[in-house]
């Protein structure tokens, strides 16, 4: 008789907690910092890029493309 899906579950769930977790080292308040920056620039420069891409005014093509080469140096400097 076949097993039903809870059942199969179940197991999975079992195996699953008695198998060794990967774990990280713990970062620190600077590095959680550094990481948090670098992601609110990603986020920033792929928007920044979005809006370029469907701007047509000529001066805020150049001030997009400022924002984008200040966002870069920005996120460069971070990784540093």
């Amino acid at each position: 008789m076949a097993r039903g899906f809870e059942s199969k579950d179940v197991e999975f769930q079992q195996s699953e907690a008695t198998r060794p977790k990967e774990t990280r080292p713990a970062l620190t308040a600077e590095d959680r910092e550094i990481e948090t920056r670098r992601r609110t620039l990603e986020l920033a420069l792929a928007s920044t890029r979005a809006q370029l891409a469907v701007s047509s005014n000529r001066d805020h093509r150049r001030m997009l493309d400022e924002a984008i080469r200040a966002l870069e140096d920005q996120l460069q400097n971070l990784r540093g």
